[in-house]
């Protein structure tokens, strides 16, 4: 009996956590689309596509799927030089955008979950605040 009652309190805890996770993850998507609108259409685009030789895009980008902790540093400090997205070499500055790690994290999990890119693992505050120039 006492091993039904762990096992039953683990089980809860466990679906909490999942539950309430996925609940603190759709709110961070949501938000991050609004800073995205503020602060990332102008060059990638509505669509994400970004512009052709300028401006990588950020639908279905290997980059983005392949190198989180780069992804998170472009987005908290900015970036300059060669860049390889899809194959394609970009070249071009991104200047930083002056976000909070809460921000970042937000835009991060809009964009690893738009237009053809799917991440489950949600990038949290902690983690952006590990990430270093």
């Amino acid at each position: 009996m006492k091993f039904f009652i762990i096992g039953y309190l683990l089980l809860v805890a466990c679906l909490y956590y999942f539950f309430m996770q996925d609940k603190e993850f759709q709110e961070s998507i949501q938000r991050g689309k609004d800073i995205y609108t503020d602060f990332c259409i102008t060059c990638h685009l509505e669509n994400g596509e970004g512009v052709q030789n300028t401006f990588p895009p950020l639908a279905k980008s290997d980059y983005l799927m392949n190198d989180r902790e780069g992804s998170i540093k472009g987005v908290k400090y900015g970036r300059m030089g060669e860049l390889v997205v899809n194959g394609v070499t970009y070249n071009n500055t991104m200047m930083p955008l002056g976000l909070e790690d809460e921000e970042v994290a937000d835009v991060m999990n809009y964009i690893l979950n738009s237009w053809g890119n799917s991440s489950t693992k949600m990038v949290t505050v902690e983690e952006v605040g590990l990430i270093v120039k």
